[in-house]
């Protein structure tokens, strides 16, 4: 395992030699590495010799979140704290005035494995959304689809994306908002297949550490002009609504971001959570826990 600071993957080279970038750094890299560990995203016996190798498909979109999954997970392989192969991609979907060029020419620069993917999925989507809709939930669907298919023909146990904390604390409340439901975006779950392994490192990485870290790396952002470019969606509007409440009481995201991991179902209202027509009084010969569930004596 490498620990001196002198040896760094590349994509780490010219970084800032402040306390305040080392500090940034080691948080997102610390953040993440507890993620992988804490959500099971290596396989057990991973570490021993002679185990057989996972390979991830790192998904690029070349914003600053992907930017910053890339950089910190081939930060962990390079020290040894993360045994898989790591493969990039990049899914160029054909949006005008896209930069075809930019991330290849950065991956070949940083000597990272990748592959770069052509598919048309902006004008199916601009063909069948309606005009004045969003088109942030069929884009998603055919770039997953491919994304998929680039996975199993690579050989991956997992697609790998950059979702980072906000993100996860977005979805939840734009579910409680709009879908009626208590959920969000899961740090690891199986596809509809059952063949492939969705993770999200970045978990619990905040977005401002993320936009941080890339800037200060300047690496070439490339802009979402798809739907980056449309106004009034709910995603911007939750944000606006988390932004105000930070700025109102800091830290209040981290607070509700906990909550995410400290869910008490039964103190919810879902019967098929938790067995609330079971519940017993100590007459019936059961006892109930601080929490109402009920313990045999």
């Amino acid at each position: 395992m490498r620990d001196e600071i002198s040896e760094i993957h590349a994509l780490f080279e010219g970084a800032p030699d402040s306390t305040e970038f080392r500090k940034l750094r080691k948080r997102i890299v610390r953040y993440t590495r507890e993620a992988i560990e804490q959500y099971g995203m290596i396989e057990a016996g991973a570490h021993e010799p002679g185990a057989k190798r996972q390979k991830w498909l790192v998904c690029l979109s070349g914003g600053k979140d992907s930017y910053t999954l890339l950089a910190v997970l081939h930060e962990l392989q390079w020290r040894g704290l993360l045994p898989v192969d790591l493969l990039a991609c990049n899914l160029d979907q054909g949006q005008p005035n896209f930069p075809a060029t930019v991330l290849p020419e950065f991956l070949e620069r940083m000597g990272v494995p990748h592959r770069i993917e052509y598919q048309d999925t902006y004008s199916i989507v601009v063909d069948k959304v309606p005009a004045g809709r969003t088109f942030c939930a069929l884009c998603s669907r055919l770039r997953r689809g491919n994304l998929y298919r680039i996975a199993r023909e690579e050989g991956c146990s997992a697609v790998v994306l950059g979702h980072h904390r906000d993100d996860i604390l977005e979805t939840f409340f734009m579910n409680l908002f709009h879908g009626g439901r208590l959920a969000t975006m899961p740090p690891k779950l199986v596809n509809e297949e059952g063949d492939l392994f969705l993770y999200r490192p970045l978990a619990h990485v905040a977005e401002a550490d993320c936009e941080k870290f890339a800037r200060a790396m300047n690496y070439p952002i490339i802009p979402c002009d798809l739907c980056g470019s449309q106004d009034g969606l709910q995603r911007q509007q939750v944000k606006q609504i988390l932004d105000g409440w930070e700025a109102n009481s800091p830290g209040r995201r981290q607070v509700m971001f906990r909550a995410l991991m400290n869910a008490r179902p039964s103190h919810l209202l879902d019967p098929k959570l938790f067995d609330f027509a079971g519940l017993m009084l100590k007459s019936e010969g059961f006892d109930a826990n601080q929490d109402g569930i009920p313990d045999l004596r």
